[in-house]
């Protein structure tokens, strides 16, 4: 359990009136080791963040509520405005240096710059929605968010390879 320093307090009786650090244990919910990087990058190919192997979607933005392969729920997941966010920034940063080495190199005539970069942005945005989506919610299985806690999964990783066994406790 780590220790951290609260504050300091005045020592009684003390002639200097020095001050002394106030210590003590603060308990932790014990939360399992969860590696951020592969649940992310599962996330990111459409992958259960806990297994890595069953598909986290069942429509196009839809997340599934329960992986297929491992039985972890996925439902609680709280992704809502930043993978549209994310994927602006991404596409934005992608997009606009093509366009601005594109007119430099070639100068192409307007018409040409209106049929290739929106049609490209709306393509980019679509193919990497799903994907930064998937990201978001292994990054939120990763650090225990929105009920991805350590109860759930402490429970599911014993039964992990037997998605019909029942965890522990439950009838």
């Amino acid at each position: 359990m780590p220790r951290q320093v609260v504050g300091l307090t005045l020592l009684p009786g003390n002639a200097n009136s020095s001050f002394m650090p106030v210590e003590y244990t603060t308990a932790e919910p014990a939360r399992p080791s969860r590696p951020l990087l592969a649940a992310m990058t599962a996330g990111f190919r459409l992958r259960c963040p806990a297994c890595g192997k069953g598909r986290m979607f069942r429509a196009f933005l839809k997340v599934a509520d329960r992986c297929p392969e491992c039985a972890q729920e996925l439902h609680h997941h709280r992704a809502d405005d930043a993978p549209p966010y994310f994927v602006m920034l991404i596409v934005g940063h992608i997009v606009v240096p093509l366009v601005l080495v594109v007119e430099t190199a070639y100068k192409p005539d307007f018409w040409l710059h209106m049929a290739i970069w929106p049609a490209l942005a709306v393509v980019l945005a679509l193919v990497l929605l799903p994907c930064v989506k998937g990201a978001i919610v292994g990054l939120q299985w990763a650090l225990g968010m929105h009920g991805f806690g350590a109860t759930a999964t402490a429970e599911r990783l014993a039964s992990y390879g037997t998605p019909s066994a029942t965890p522990a406790g439950t009838p």
